[in-house]
């Protein structure tokens, strides 16, 4: 782990070495495909120079929407482990691990399923019901993995691995009660699928994933004193509980945002964190951004082979971020029962 300390100039280059990586990859999900486009065609669809108009159809309905809800998504998600593994202490924390993701699923699900995403609310009730359900996720979990005024790590992982297993469970029994034939579809969105989304929904997503990400950056300060211990915070001055409540509402309100879109996209928060922070320090002001980032441009990189490794059939992205992140979770848990076992 890097641990040089962060100035301005070292904070600005990295930001913006991170940015051209994230717009690498995206040019690359534009040009990469069923139907390969060309950087002098993509110029001309854009600028609107006589390309055909199933060029404009591909780049801007299709690539493009996608392309910017694999980056959402992607930063969303990391930011939101990134958060979670500050607030509490707990370096295996992850949305997707601690059933974060699981919870926001079902009340997107239940949205959709009772018809409140067809009211008065429209496509807003959806990620509000999601956000109810990771909220109330991540209380659950703190309860019942509280013993004697301390949170323990290991209780907190099976606790939270158990319930992903119900939540799972109990979308797939939702979607056969109430339609047989969606299964399918119910199946294919648990394992974490991007599709093209309006620009409207696009949009709404962003300003979530910034305002979540902002309020997150707000506390980058509390974050590392937490991360130094509770007691070395509150000596501090650090107000841990409030520090935890804040972090822990704005990492669901990301998560949410993304899951009740995107479906369940596992071990993005767990491995990109992980990498930013060997990478870059453990400094939060500039952690934040830089998973954020990161974690945009892989999944962006990860959806773009999702759809060409196998093409014309189409792996669901969230099947290859497991396929990766399991491995790296073994390893990470190794990892830490040793350094556990060292204290």
């Amino acid at each position: 782990m890097r641990s040089r300390r962060l100035t301005p100039k070292r904070f600005f280059a990295t930001l913006l070495l991170l940015l051209a990586c994230l717009a690498a990859s995206l040019l690359l999900a534009l040009a990469v495909g069923s139907a390969r486009l060309s950087p002098s065609a993509m110029l001309a669809a854009v600028f609107g120079q006589g390309e055909p108009e199933e060029t404009s159809t591909i780049l801007w309905q299709v690539r493009l929407p996608r392309a910017l809800l694999a980056a959402l998504a992607g930063a969303a998600l990391s930011c939101a482990g990134t958060a979670f593994q500050a607030v509490l202490r707990n370096p295996l924390a992850d949305p997707y691990i601690l059933g974060i993701s699981g919870g926001a699923a079902l009340g997107a699900i239940s949205s959709s399923l009772s018809g409140v995403d067809r009211g008065g609310m429209g496509w807003l009730a959806r990620p509000l019901c999601a956000f109810a359900g990771a909220g109330l996720t991540v209380l659950a979990i703190l309860a019942l993995s509280r013993w004697r005024g301390v949170v323990a790590s290991t209780s907190m992982l099976l606790i939270g691995w158990v319930f992903n297993s119900f939540f799972l469970a109990m979308i797939l029994f939702l979607e056969t009660a109430v339609d047989f034939a969606k299964v399918r579809g119910a199946i294919f969105w648990l394992v974490g699928t991007l599709a093209p989304e309006s620009y409207a929904v696009l949009a709404g997503i962003g300003v979530a994933v910034a305002s979540g990400a902002g309020v997150l950056w707000l506390f980058a300060r509390e974050l590392d004193l937490i991360c130094a211990g509770e007691e070395t915070a509150r000596h501090l001055g650090c107000d841990v509980q409030r520090t935890r409540l804040v972090g822990i509402l704005a990492a669901s309100l990301i998560t949410a945002a993304v899951v009740s879109f995107c479906g369940l996209i596992g071990f993005v928060g767990l491995i990109v964190p992980h990498s930013a922070r060997y990478l870059f320090g453990p400094d939060h002001r500039l952690l934040l951004p830089a998973s954020a980032l990161l974690g945009a441009a892989g999944l962006v990189v990860a959806d773009t082979l999702s759809r060409t490794l196998l093409a014309p059939t189409e792996i669901p992205v969230g099947v290859l971020t497991v396929l990766i992140g399991g491995p790296a979770f073994v390893l990470l848990y190794r990892r830490h029962r040793a350094e556990v076992s060292l204290e």
